[in-house]
């Protein structure tokens, strides 16, 4: 798990019964004001933006049926009663996509993951899931799978006797920084809370329950806690956007600074999931240095931005397909050590490599066993080579 000297980045499961698991980019958002609106002898929170209202209040009361808790009893020895029983216990969020009982939250609020997120062996599914819906039904959930990369879970309940309301889904294509959003879950096992805020940044790669992370994830400074993990965000067109997934603090508590899967990426999953209980993402067995103008001149490359190549996992697939890793000693550049005379990655498939991010998103929109074309800078020349994408790994092999 990486820590920064000051905050550190961790899961947001528990609300635990026994066993806890637990810089913005600068951007000009539209002017934002909080008001309070008395109407119909109600009271209404609304934050106005440029483009129109978000109103929390309605949101709230369209999505909350709809926001469920999810309680699990970990591992193994005692008597199963998640109020007190043996095994470690946990409390999360999750939400209805489906009438036929689909429910989505995040895999480290139903498996054995540790509250670091990191994990050194394979996970664990819980013994034993109950879902309390809004209206206090309570009632045991199948484990339908999980996706330790994306940190998904799909849940099934039995509809039968359930007045489920499932909660549609938006696009992260849709979210931009400085719109209001709102995330319903079960901070501190207190159900149904609401917390509302804007969407502080795009695009962030953060933890997830592999040696890969998660990428383009949504940052917001609405406040979630533990217990919030599993639950919505919501846009303001009451649309699921991500699914609350971690926070970084300093102190364990919310500190405006929580981040959320993707829901695009959250649909992959299901996906997947829905067929035979199980993920699978294609593969590079590369690892990369981002390259900026600054860096790119340190090093004599005509080119901007790109990925480049500091270690090829031995026998994977890039290896396989000739890409090349820095042999020379490390340099040191703008206070940080550089592995240097590697190939540089500029595009895949002909779509260019500008953040950080855009190669491992480039790579898992394929599948395994597909074939890639990278366009590759090696020693000054231009370069295309491909690679036959192999399996994703949940840990990545080290020499």
């Amino acid at each position: 798990m990486r820590r920064a000297q000051i905050a550190a980045v961790t899961l947001i499961a528990a609300a635990s019964v026994a066993s806890a698991a637990c810089g913005d980019e600068e951007s000009v958002a539209p002017p934002i004001s909080s008001t309070t609106d008395e109407q119909d002898d109600a009271k209404r929170v609304v934050i106005e933006a440029e483009d129109g209202a978000f109103d929390a209040q309605t949101i709230y009361e369209t999505a909350a049926e709809g926001v469920v808790t999810v309680r699990s009893v970990i591992g193994g020895g005692g008597t199963p009663d998640i109020f007190g029983g043996g095994g470690g216990q946990g409390q999360g969020s999750g939400f209805v996509i489906s009438e036929e009982g689909e429910i989505l939250t995040n895999a480290h609020v139903v498996t054995d993951a540790d509250a670091a997120g990191a994990q050194s062996g394979p996970l664990h599914e819980a013994r034993e899931v109950y879902v309390q819906f809004a209206d206090l039904n309570q009632v045991e959930a199948d484990i339908v799978g999980f996706d330790p990369f994306a940190d998904v879970a799909l849940l099934r309940v039995d509809p039968e006797g359930l007045d489920l309301h499932p909660l549609p889904l938006g696009s992260e294509n849709d979210v931009e920084v400085g719109e209001g959003v709102a995330a319903i879950g079960s901070p501190f096992g207190q159900e149904q809370s609401l917390s509302v805020g804007i969407v502080s940044a795009s695009d962030r790669s953060i933890e997830s329950l592999s040696s890969f992370r998660i990428d383009g994830a949504i940052q917001t400074d609405a406040s979630i806690n533990p217990g919030n993990s599993g639950g919505p965000l919501i846009d303001a067109a009451g649309e699921v956007v991500g699914i609350n997934q971690q926070i970084q603090t300093a102190s364990g508590g919310s500190e405006g600074v929580g981040f959320a899967v993707p829901i695009d990426l959250a649909q992959r999953s299901i996906d997947d999931l829905r067929g035979d209980g199980e993920v699978s993402y294609a593969y590079a067995g590369v690892t990369t240095t981002p390259l900026y103008p600054q860096l790119a001149e340190e090093l004599g490359l005509d080119v901007d931005t790109g990925a480049l190549v500091s270690e090829v996992v031995d026998g994977g697939p890039a290896d396989e397909a000739g890409l090349q890793a820095g042999d020379d000693a490390p340099i040191r550049f703008q206070a940080q050590d550089v592995d240097a005379g590697g190939d540089v990655i500029v595009a895949v498939d002909g779509e260019p490599i500008d953040a950080e991010a855009d190669l491992p998103r480039l790579i898992s929109l394929a599948e395994p066993g597909d074939v890639v074309t990278l366009d590759i800078i090696r020693d000054g020349d231009e370069e295309q080579i491909e690679v036959e994408l192999g399996e994703r790994p949940v840990e990545v092999p080290r020499p």
